[in-house]
């Protein structure tokens, strides 16, 4: 059976076709690339340069002395280790959390078939067609003086672990993956004796591996560039992450070495996905085929 292409087998058979075919391919493939890659490359570049070189203009494309004291005069004023640590546990928070209770909520939506579970499923979906905006001054009350226990929740990490698992769009993602898991698996460990915890635990999230990947990447990626929610949240300076520090530090900072402390707080977020970049793919197409 042929396989289908933009560009027919005849047209690349003509003289010249492939010569057309591959030029073409290069100049996009090199056009999207720098499109993407260049901001990066500006960030870094602009964190060795000296500050009269960042404000001059033009710019330049090159730094004409490569200087690494902007990182390290980042990591030290800018108290990276403490800012960065507040984030690393903010975010790991939030992770387990949402992948705790979104995960069972999804595995209950989609096997256990609770009552009105339709209807359930339909309101949280709902939820993803009000913007987030609309939702910053009701969440920001409830964390004020939370219900039944009237206590506070702000310039504590609960205040971002507890909002953090309400993520309609993850739990839909682990729902849809957990309806193409054959009843028929489910079935055979009931057979077996294992109940609905053990057969979560033991066949449903070993086989929910791409899944469970993707929406870890998704809760932590949301949870590190999060700007605004934090920010109301966390009033005292010293439990503040790296999102909002950065802000709030850089009025007495130099340029580079606020520059710096960008590609510095960058840098888990990119190891981040160059490490689980397989999970992200598999995790995609894992949804869209059935059986």
């Amino acid at each position: 059976m042929s396989t289908r292409t933009l560009v027919s087998p005849a047209a690349l058979g003509r003289p010249g076709g492939k010569v057309t075919y591959w030029t073409v391919f290069t100049v996009v493939l090199v056009l999207f690339t720098a499109a993407f890659l260049f901001p990066v490359y500006w960030m870094v570049t602009g964190a060795a340069k000296s500050p009269d070189e960042v404000a001059r203009t033009p710019p330049t494309l090159v730094p004409e002395h490569w200087r690494s004291s902007g990182f390290t005069d980042a990591w030290d004023l800018m108290q990276l280790p403490r800012i960065l640590g507040n984030t690393v546990v903010q975010a790991a928070g939030a992770w387990l959390f949402q992948l705790v209770l979104c995960t069972a909520a999804a595995y209950a939506l989609s096997k256990l078939r609770p009552a009105f579970g339709t209807v359930i499923l339909g309101a949280v979906l709902a939820t993803l067609m009000v913007p987030a905006q609309a939702l910053v001054v009701p969440k920001y009350l409830t964390v004020a003086d939370l219900p039944l226990i009237h206590t506070s929740l702000l310039n504590d990490p609960l205040a971002i672990w507890l909002p953090a698992v309400a993520n309609a769009f993850n739990l839909y993602l682990l729902k849809r993956f957990f309806d193409q898991i054959p009843r028929d698996v489910l079935e055979a460990a009931e057979i077996d004796g294992a109940g609905r915890l053990r057969t979560l635990w033991s066949i449903v999230l070993p086989m929910s591996r791409p899944v469970l990947g993707v929406v870890s990447i998704f809760a932590l990626v949301a949870v590190w560039q999060d700007f605004l929610w934090p920010l109301m949240v966390f009033s005292d300076t010293g439990k503040q992450p790296i999102s909002v520090a950065l802000v709030q530090l850089s009025q007495n900072i130099p340029l580079t070495v606020l520059i710096a402390a960008m590609v510095i707080a960058s840098i888990p977020m990119v190891a981040l996905f160059l490490v689980f970049q397989r999970h992200i793919i598999a995790g995609i197409s894992a949804g869209s085929t059935k059986g």
